[in-house]
């Protein structure tokens, strides 16, 4: 297949800018590009390292901007072959670390490449990490924060005055920071409007300054503009700092024929009813009312649509102290659920057995599941692996 495909030389550096504090602190660490078609991130990025560098007497730690998918980028394709940010997954690391560089993908190329980086980020640096992946979407939309649900990333995300979207990770396989959150670190999608817009740009030069102060990368007096970008991505945002979480997501294949409606955005109200698309000629029709979140506008991918709830601040609150108190070891009381093993980071859900629990009493407790068979689900817990001693010393915590 690789053979049959022409990508363009790599004319393009991996490492957009990295700077180097004069005192020790945060490491930051953003990605740009790592789809293809969302050039916000990396013109982001180039403009901010432009006078990055002079202020690196006042910035504590480092700071790093990436290319992700430089081939990609370069044709300004969503991907090449396969999509870049679905492949970070256990076994197909494994396979593309095994496998000769001309029997990779152009995308599990760009992944070895990046795993490399990552790795070497680790090994050279030992204080608190924020990765940080800026991307850009379809359809118009507000910008917004997507984490998986550990206590540090709420904490941290919540600064910015940007929806946050929980439980990405349930219906998406092979994010490079769900990889990377395993680790236990802070770590945001950013997605910061429209495909190509100035809006989008903009919004992600804002995040970038406003990540810099809330790290404590730099103080907030280094940056006159800091107050403009804040307010840019509030008005930006509608003033809608609220948290959702995803409850379905619409599901397609590059087999199917899937065409959204005209004029749908994200975090758009729909009425019961409402026809939302054509999936294999068959209207598609709002099941109840909801929220939709980030209909499909472009030829790859593989979601037509999101449907998102806002999560209300109770609920945010008892999830916070029932964590805090570890109230997670008393789900192995519940007939059908046991620790997968003596880690005790994951739990198995015997759905013959367990099948009436609800969800919502696994994601109080920082649980999000994935299916392991016709009858057992594995959830995951955040909160297990979360390098909380880290970060227990930044002023967000």
């Amino acid at each position: 297949m690789k053979d049959l495909l022409v990508a363009p030389k790599k004319s393009q550096n991996r490492i957009i800018g990295h700077v180097q504090g004069s005192e020790p602190g945060p490491i930051l660490v953003f990605f740009g590009g790592i789809h293809g078609n969302e050039p916000s991130g990396v013109q982001a990025l180039e403009h901010v390292f432009k006078s990055l560098h002079e202020k690196s007497e006042t910035i504590k730690g480092s700071v790093y901007g990436i290319i992700g998918n430089i081939p990609a980028v370069l044709q300004k394709r969503r991907f090449v072959e396969k999509d870049l940010n679905r492949l970070w997954l256990k076994e197909e690391i494994k396979r593309i670390k095994k496998a000769k560089e001309a029997d990779r993908t152009f995308e599990e190329q760009e992944l070895y490449e990046l795993l490399t980086l990552i790795n070497n980020l680790f090994d050279t640096h030992h204080d608190p990490f924020y990765f940080i992946d800026f991307h850009t979407t379809s359809s118009k939309t507000l910008p917004f924060i997507t984490i998986n649900d550990a206590m540090i990333n709420r904490k941290f995300a919540r600064l910015f005055p940007v929806p946050i979207i929980l439980g990405i990770e349930e219906y998406l396989e092979g994010p490079l920071l769900s990889y990377i959150n395993e680790f236990g670190y802070v770590t945001l999608g950013f997605e910061s409007g429209q495909h190509a817009t100035e809006e989008a740009r903009i919004n992600s030069i804002s995040f970038f300054w406003l990540a810099m102060v809330f790290s404590g990368a730099i103080p907030k007096e280094m940056v006159p503009e800091f107050d403009t970008y804040y307010k840019e991505l509030k008005s930006s945002a509608d003033s809608n700092n609220n948290f959702y979480e995803i409850i379905k997501r619409f599901a397609i294949t590059p087999e199917d024929s899937f065409k959204m409606e005209p004029a749908f955005y994200s975090f758009e109200p729909v009425p019961k009813g409402t026809l939302l698309a054509h999936y294999n000629k068959e209207p598609v029709y709002a099941e109840k009312n909801s929220i939709l979140f980030m209909p499909l506008y472009q030829p790859l991918g593989a979601e037509g649509y999101f449907m998102i709830r806002r999560i209300p601040k109770w609920v945010l609150g008892m999830s916070a102290v029932l964590r805090k108190v570890k109230a997670d070891y008393l789900l192995t009381i519940l007939p059908g659920v046991s620790w997968r093993d003596s880690t005790k980071t994951e739990l198995v859900v015997n759905l013959k057995v367990a099948r009436f629990y609800s969800k919502a009493i696994f994601h109080l407790l920082g649980f999000r599941n994935r299916k392991a068979d016709k009858s057992h689900l594995i959830i995951n817990n955040r909160e297990k692996v979360a390098k909380n001693q880290m970060y227990q010393n930044c002023p967000w915590f």
